[in-house]
C-alpha cells in the first residue's frame, strides 16, 4: 500500500483520515511480520513491552474507541490488552493470531465506523459520563496512536535486523 498522498480532490476528513488508518495498519502488520521470532517476544525497550504486545495493544485501541466507543456496543473485556499496568498477551497469541485479529477485525471496525449519518459516537460506559466524542477526533486519536507505535517498530526493526524506515 502506498503512502496516501495529501494532495488530490477533497474529501471528507473521516475518509482521509481512514485512509491514512488504513495505511499505518499495513505497515504496522509489515514490520511484525518481518521480524525475527526473539525480536518479537523480547523487549528491547526500557518500558519492557515486545512488538507482540504492541500489535495485541493496537487491536484493542481500536477497539476500545470504535466498538466500544463510537459504536456503543457491549465489549466484554475492552482492557485486555493489559495484564496489570502494562500490556500483555496470553499464551495462546502468536505473531499469526495477533496480526489476523489487527487486520481481519480492524479494517471492518473502521469502515463500519465512519456512517455518514452519524458523526458522534453513542453513549455509553467508554466515556464515563462524558459526552461521545466525534468520530473524527476518535480517526485522529487512532492515527496518532498507530504513527507514535509505527515509529516504535521502526527502532525494533533497526535493533533487530538493521532494516530502516519504510
Amino acid at each position: 500500500m502506498d503512502f496516501p498522498s495529501p494532495s488530490g480532490p477533497g474529501r471528507p476528513r473521516d475518509e482521509v483520515f481512514l485512509q491514512y488508518l488504513d495505511y499505518f495498519r499495513e505497515r504496522v502488520t509489515q514490520k511484525v511480520a518481518s521480524l525475527p521470532h526473539d525480536a518479537l517476544v523480547v523487549s528491547v525497550v526500557p518500558t519492557d513491552w515486545t512488538a507482540l504486545e504492541l500489535v495485541k495493544h493496537l487491536t484493542y485501541v481500536e477497539m476500545r474507541w470504535l466498538e466500544w466507543g463510537f459504536e456503543g456496543r457491549t465489549v466484554a473485556d475492552p482492557w485486555g490488552d493489559h495484564v496489570g499496568d502494562r500490556w500483555g498477551i496470553s499464551p495462546d497469541d502468536t505473531r499469526e493470531s495477533l496480526l489476523e485479529q489487527l487486520l481481519v477485525r480492524s479494517p471492518d471496525h473502521g469502515n463500519r465506523s465512519a456512517p455518514r449519518t452519524r458523526r458522534t459516537g453513542q453513549p455509553g460506559p467508554r466515556w464515563s459520563g462524558a459526552e461521545p466524542a466525534t468520530l473524527e477526533s476518535i480517526l485522529f486519536h487512532l492515527l496518532q496512536e498507530y504513527a507514535r507505535h509505527l515509529g516504535h517498530l521502526d527502532v525494533y526493526s533497526e535493533l533487530a535486523d538493521g532494516q530502516l524506515g519504510e
